[in-house]
């Protein structure tokens, strides 16, 4: 047929070759189990409902990290809605508009325009609860069930607290 012309050191090929089948026989041994349980996963739900799930991602690496598992959550995760959502959820009507990205097509390109806006700007941080630090009675507490503070005016010792703040309050 033709000639085999290496190029580079003899032994280096040798060690990748050796590389190479140590490699196939590791594949060729796998077992990949078979499910244990006959449960629904989150692939066997309609695609309208797992395309709600994702739309309660509010981080978009969160959702192409989703979008990494399976084909149908892949196609899911490119939703222009689900991009305009996370655009709209995370910064001002202003910045989107002024950030806007023009895809190939002429159409909002909304993923690209997330990443955007997430490099220029940065990201709310939104809580649907907060949690307080009271400095007069060094207390934690959540701010929707209250503290009982003894002091003259307890709102003004009150000091948001947010969950990296807590965890840190765990580091030695």
């Amino acid at each position: 047929m033709g000639r085999l012309l290496l190029i580079g050191n003899v032994g280096t090929w040798c060690w990748r070759l050796d590389t190479v089948r140590h490699w196939q026989a590791a594949v060729s041994s796998l077992q990949i189990p078979g499910r244990v349980d006959q449960g629904l996963t989150l692939s066997d739900l309609p695609l309208t409902a797992q395309l709600s799930i994702l739309r309660c991602l509010d981080d978009g690496r969160d959702v192409v990290r989703v979008g990494h598992t399976t084909r149908s959550l892949h196609a899911l995760s490119q939703d222009r809605s689900l991009w305009k959502a996370l655009c709209h959820y995370h910064f001002t009507d202003r910045q989107v508009q002024k950030h806007i990205v023009i895809g190939e097509t002429g159409a909002a390109d909304w993923m690209h325009t997330y990443v955007a806006l997430q490099k220029r700007y940065p990201r709310k941080e939104q809580y649907p609860e907060s949690l307080l630090y009271c400095r007069h009675c060094s207390i934690l507490f959540w701010k929707d069930l209250g503290h009982p503070c003894s002091a003259d005016n307890p709102e003004s010792s009150y000091v948001p607290i947010s969950p990296q703040d807590f965890i840190d309050l765990f580091r030695f």
